[in-house]
């Protein structure tokens, strides 16, 4: 009975054994853990040291180098290579790079990624073979409809309806001949037909463009439609349902200004020069750096800077019409340049005789200067009757889409 009760605790005791054994085993087989695969800018970033980092306020292409082991024989290198392509001195505080580096132990730096922009980037390749390419990320364009309702403000409106403040922009620009947004009333609505720009079908890049608007103003419909008719310059504009431009031929202001600090008149005391004297222009108080734009198409004639004018530029528009813009911080123009309404053309500064940043905007009809705002000013081109047919064809889809949209009621 012995010999056998001690069989039985040697055959329990290796049954537990190999209990435990299998444990072991089974501890040891775990899956190996698979690192996901991160892609970016057309590089898989797995296979570098990757740096993330934002260019601050007094970097330069040669301090983001040399902090990432790039000497400088090698950034003068790299910078005289491709500034045809891309100008390392212009790079901007606030802006996103990466520098990509080798996964060994000197961790050499292979490329340098500057975003431009949410979608524009630029890839240096930083080795033996120097380069700059520019390149798109990519790009999705996803329809959207909305209606909203004036209860103090389009920017509020705009925010009730979780929307970005980018349409507020394009609706201003669309109805700034049409509509005075500073007198918007409690019950104005609005309806658009619009795409909207992401980047990897997620992250929202912007407003791609604008298809159709209705604004009611004080129960009056003000319809648009976009439409291009210069299949040469491609270039579209805005009708209403009977198709007449919403454009005018001049814009009424060269910027989006705080307020209006002094008018044309014959007789003003000047704040410099502290005498009275006529001032011929129309003062906009802005804040410095506010982009000033061409109030019409044109060509520059005068891009320049003068003691008393400080940095302006001047446009010719037509053989009648003529605008100047003075005190500007910096001038984007020069002299013979072709410019449209609306590109821009300098930036609000007080150089010259200026107490503060504004603009001086001064216009001349037939080499006589005068108060814009006392003219009757020409509108843009009307669509002419040969295509009225093929325009109402294109709006009526988009007139049935709008009224389906219902209107948002306070």
């Amino acid at each position: 009975m012995k010999k056998i009760g001690l069989l039985l605790m040697l055959m329990l005791a290796t049954v537990a054994c190999n209990d435990e054994e299998k444990d072991q085993d089974l501890a040891e087989v775990k899956p190996k853990k698979v690192e996901r695969v991160e892609k970016q800018y057309g590089f898989i970033l797995n296979n570098f040291e990757v740096v993330r980092d934002t260019v601050r306020s007094g970097d330069s292409f040669g301090y983001i180098m040399d902090k990432n082991g790039v000497g400088h024989g090698k950034v003068f290198e790299i910078s005289e290579t491709v500034k045809d392509s891309f100008n390392p001195a212009r790079i901007v505080a606030g802006k996103k790079y990466m520098v990509l580096k080798a996964k060994d132990s000197a961790k050499t730096a292979q490329y340098f990624i500057y975003e431009n922009d949410k979608i524009n980037y630029t890839v240096v390749a930083l080795g033996d073979s120097i380069y700059a390419n520019k390149k798109k990320r990519p790009v999705t364009i996803k329809k959207r409809e909305v209606s909203g309702v004036i209860t103090s403000s389009l920017s509020e409106a705009m925010q009730a309806q979780g929307l970005s403040n980018l349409l507020v922009y394009e609706l201003s620009n669309i109805y700034q001949w049409s509509i005075d947004f500073f007198k918007l009333q409690k019950g104005d609505q609005f309806k658009m037909v619009y795409h909207e720009k992401y980047i990897d079908d997620t992250i929202f890049a912007g407003i791609d463009k604008v298809d159709a608007a209705v604004f009611k103003h004080s129960d009056k419909p003000y319809y648009a439609f976009r439409y291009t008719t210069d299949s040469i310059s491609g270039q579209p504009n805005f009708y209403d349902e009977e198709a007449k431009a919403l454009q005018s031929f001049f814009l009424k202001a060269p910027l989006n200004y705080s307020r209006i600090s002094s008018r044309y008149t014959k007789r003003r005391f000047h704040p410099v020069q502290k005498r009275w004297k006529a001032h011929l222009g129309t003062d906009y108080a802005a804040p410095r750096g506010t982009p000033i734009v061409s109030t019409a198409n044109g060509t520059v004639i005068a891009s320049a800077y003068t003691s008393a004018n400080g940095h302006y530029v001047k446009v010719k528009h037509n053989g009648k019409y003529t605008t100047q813009y003075l005190h500007m911080t910096k001038r984007a123009v020069r002299n013979g340049q072709r410019v449209k309404q609306g590109d821009v053309i300098g930036y609000v500064g007080s150089t010259g005789l200026a107490t503060g940043p504004h603009v001086c905007y001064r216009f001349w009809v037939n080499g006589k200067q005068v108060d814009p705002y006392r003219q009757n000013l020409p509108s843009a081109e009307h669509i002419t009757n040969d295509l009225k047919d093929e325009y109402f064809a294109h709006i009526e889809p988009l007139k049935k889409e709008l009224e389906a949209i219902p209107f948002k009621n306070i």
